[in-house]
């Protein structure tokens, strides 16, 4: 049956077609990792951003092809994980900007709205880089765009658009030159493609889907409490549709309800997560400031051993005000520590494997009380989410850029209480780039890289993002990759060592390097990261 126009039902049904797709090829996404290290994480980043679309689509209440796709646009940019992710999310963001007011679209229409979401993601990524998701999604659009002047069938459509993607896919190689090294396409394209022949599905019929998503809220996790620790019995939830909203006042106004509260929007939209006993008040006060939809209230007290949305650090009451707060992400019980340590309010859980969220970012920013906010990222796919964060957010809030564990420690390390913010990011920004990160794992796949030869199971070392040492060895790879990276300019030699690692084994790799570099301090401390086996520091 020809299909002409999409509608809200239609939206609805490819978004979450889409979806499915992805969830089932994450794998082969994240197999497609430039470095055969077992961090490949594009798949899976994407896949829990569109879960929170799919999320938020299920739960509109209109049918409306413009509110569908505002709901999918909501629910990406809160989800989103990664700069894949986030890169999604402003995909998401463009194509419901060209969709508002409209109650269906022909293939014209279809061919803008592709066209505004490629155009709204360049613009959202400071240094656009081509042969990667935006370039894919980029060529699609603008094939789109020829297309639709003679083809008025959406099936047929998106099928030549999915024949152009692919195509710019295959091409994705010779536009970037570490996919071609690698011999590997671009994970964020194919990606794409999934989504789309997903979204394709939802119209001919012919998708093929193994199992319904497994819906992941990243606020929902498993706890088991007494009764008596539940102060607050209702968990109330819920989107404030308005005009002009000034969340800070609201915020003020519903504090004393409850605890765990999450306020995050803008003037037009606003949702709304509070633990209190008395959910009728505090709606009653949203009722004043517009339209509630995607209520939700559950009985805590009933359902105390079921799931139960859990704040690692409560929104109550507000804290004591300060100066300066601080929010990081890091894996392993070891780094953890050390950053509070160095004063870190909110360490968020996570990196390589486990992006954290543009909303874990934002409840961790709620959860301080201070007039500037510095965030440490520690990996180059978590920065865009962080800065996402930071355009949401109503408080001020500055984003250090740091790409790893080592260069947020230097930049802490050079924090001063006593500057002011615009001294102390310059000095924070400026402490990153006097480090050198050296990472020591191990290959998930036999490639080629920079005329290296790697096979499955091989040690790797890793300075600075590039393999600098393969071997089969542990601590003669580590060895190895530390004479690559040191220099006689340098001072300390910091080593974290990670879960698989003993304390003796560490210790002896540390009387190595003493007895190596005898000019440098060394410095050993327990990580307990995953993945890695060491971690070093060079300054």
């Amino acid at each position: 049956m020809k299909v002409e126009y999409i509608d809200g039902h239609l939206l609805k049904s490819m978004i979450i077609a889409g979806a499915q797709a992805l969830e089932n090829n994450k794998q082969i996404v994240n197999a497609l990792n430039v470095f055969p290290v077992p961090d490949g994480d594009t798949g899976t980043n994407m896949s829990l951003t569109m879960q929170s679309a799919v999320k938020e689509v299920k739960n509109c209440k209109s049918t409306g092809l413009s509110d569908i796709a505002n709901a999918a646009a909501n629910g990406s940019l809160m989800g989103a994980r990664g700069n894949s992710g986030v890169i999604l999310s402003q995909l998401f963001r463009g194509f419901a900007k060209s969709l508002r007011d409209k109650e269906q679209i022909n293939t014209i229409e279809l061919a803008e709205a592709l066209k505004q979401a490629s155009d709204t993601a360049y613009k959202a990524v400071m240094k656009p880089t081509e042969g990667t998701i935006l370039t894919v999604a980029r060529e699609s659009a603008e094939k789109a765009l020829i297309l639709c002047k003679k083809e008025k069938d959406i099936a047929l459509f998106i099928e030549k658009v999915i024949a152009q993607a692919e195509d710019t896919l295959k091409r994705t190689p010779e536009m970037l030159a570490v996919l071609k090294e690698a011999g590997v396409v671009d994970s964020g394209g194919k990606g794409l493609i999934y989504i789309f022949q997903g979204a394709l599905g939802a119209i001919t019929g012919k998708e093929v889907i193994v199992e319904d998503i497994n819906e992941i809220d990243v606020q929902i996790e498993q706890e088991h409490e007494d009764l008596g620790d539940i102060e607050f019995g209702y968990c109330t939830e819920f989107m404030i549709n308005g005009t002009d909203i000034n969340i800070e006042k609201f915020k003020s106004t519903i504090v004393d309800y409850g605890d765990s509260m999450l306020v995050v929007g803008n003037e037009s939209l606003v949702k709304v997560h509070i633990h209190t006993n008395h959910p009728g008040a505090v709606m009653e006060h949203a009722l004043k400031l517009g339209q509630l939809t995607d209520i939700k209230i559950d009985n805590m007290r009933k359902q105390h051993r079921n799931e139960l949305f859990e704040e690692k650090s409560s929104q109550t009451k507000p804290k004591e005000s300060k100066k300066y707060g601080f929010v990081t992400v890091t894996m392993g019980d070891g780094l953890t520590k050390i950053f509070k340590d160095l004063n870190v309010d909110h360490v968020i859980e996570g990196g390589q494997t486990m992006n954290p969220s543009t909303e874990d970012f934002i409840k961790a920013i709620e959860d301080i009380n201070a007039d500037t906010i510095f965030i440490l990222p520690n990996n180059s796919n978590i920065i865009m989410a962080a800065n996402q964060a930071q355009k949401i957010s109503s408080k001020k809030v500055v984003v250090i850029p740091s790409k790893s564990v080592p260069q947020g420690i230097a930049a802490l390390v050079a924090f001063n209480e006593d500057m002011a913010v615009d001294r102390n990011e310059a000095n924070m920004s400026e402490a990153l780039k006097s480090v050198v990160t050296g990472q020591v794992t191990y290959a998930v796949r036999d490639t080629s890289i920079n005329d290296i030869s790697i096979s499955e199971g091989d040690i790797l070392g890793i300075g600075n993002n590039e393999i600098k040492s393969v071997g089969s060895e542990i601590q003669q790879v580590t060895m190895d990759l530390l004479n690559k990276i040191v220099t006689g300019d340098h001072e300390i030699i910091t080593i974290f060592y990670g879960a698989e690692i003993s304390e003796d084994e560490a210790k002896e790799l540390a009387e190595e390097v003493e007895s190596i570099f005898p000019d440098c301090e060394i410095e050993l401390y327990y990580g307990g990261q995953s993945i890695y086996y060491y971690v070093l520091s060079v300054e």
